[in-house]
């Protein structure tokens, strides 16, 4: 493999709509966040030109560590890929041991219409996705050993789109394995039941929905641009400015809004928290918890960090075993 080669494929995500940085959702949020501004916040052209393409946070040393990230991460994840299990192998396990259940009868809903199975498949596929996200990403906060590693998202102190990407190996080897999980599951259960009928409703092979969630906004939830939505409906979708909350440092804003697209999963859970009208929030960690903007640390803290929550519980653990 060759140096341009590379390159294309560490950078391959802008030109994938499968994925939230594409250049087509990215130009979309920015035309977003131009017209929030100047409609609801009142500010001219120039004004607005300027709180989106803020060199502080562009170019602030936490930026700058978010896309040393996205390079290392996408070349870790060019290594590791293969390793891992596909939805594929996941769909296929599920589908053959479906099988093994004589009250479950395979293709049961194959004479259903298909704009049905296709409006069905589309909307639990992202339901499940997006539930499971939920379910993660709270354990990411409540469990010792994933907060770990997953503050290192929660570390940077400027945001951008690029932000997301900000998370440890390790952490992208867990959320890779709750989809793969997740959507294999889904596809198998559906091919059991719906046969040959079930595909996905699309957009550039995107599901609608999942297009739909980047084209209003998904690159806004990681920015300083807090977009908000009317109160009810906050109740029922994330807004970008419901994500800020959950990168907040004031303590009113801890374990708070887990949900990426749905709030549901927050309203339903009890850790819903509505958007707020302040112009700033500050966000991040203390550095005795993890850094913003060395990347030595930021790759190498959370082994240190999970070695001691393990000897912690394990003495602990001896010490309940003698006692």
């Amino acid at each position: 493999m060759d140096i341009t080669s590379v390159i294309t494929d560490v950078f391959s995500d802008f030109a994938d709509p499968k994925k939230r940085i594409f250049v087509g959702y990215f130009a979309l949020s920015l035309a977003l966040a131009f017209v929030w501004l100047i409609v609801l916040r009142r500010k001219d052209s120039k004004g607005a030109l300027r709180k989106i393409f803020d060199k502080k946070v562009w170019f602030s040393g936490s930026a700058r560590a978010d896309y040393g990230i996205f390079v290392i991460n996408q070349l870790v994840t060019m290594l590791i890929s293969p390793l891992l299990l596909t939805q594929l192998a996941i769909g296929t396990a599920v589908f053959f041991w479906l099988h093994n259940f004589e009250y479950l009868s395979r293709g049961l809903f194959t004479d259903m219409n298909t704009a049905v199975v296709v409006t069905l498949f589309t909307g639990t596929l992202f339901l499940v996705d997006d539930f499971t996200k939920y379910v993660v990403h709270r354990w990411m906060h409540r469990w010792p050993l994933l907060w770990s590693i997953h503050k290192v998202h929660h570390s940077a102190k400027t945001m951008t789109p690029i932000t997301v990407y900000r998370v440890h190996p390790l952490e992208g080897v867990l959320y890779g394995l709750r989809s793969t999980f997740a959507q294999g599951t889904v596809i198998g259960m559906f091919i059991f039941f719906f046969g040959g009928s079930v595909e996905l409703a699309t957009v550039l092979g995107v599901n609608v929905l999942s297009f739909v969630f980047h084209v209003t906004g998904s690159n806004l939830r990681h920015s300083h641009i807090q977009i908000r939505y009317w109160p009810w409906l906050e109740r029922f979708l994330i807004s970008p400015a419901q994500h800020q909350v959950h990168h907040s440092t004031d303590k009113r804003h801890f374990d708070k809004n887990y949900g990426v697209a749905f709030a549901v999963w927050d309203w339903m859970f009890g850790s819903l928290h509505l958007s707020e009208d302040e112009e700033e929030m500050t966000y991040g960690l203390p550095e005795a918890q993890a850094s913003a903007d060395n990347l030595l640390d930021i790759y190498t803290r959370p082994f240190v960090d999970m070695w001691r929550v393990i000897t912690s519980r394990t003495v602990r653990f001896v010490n309940w075993i003698r006692a």
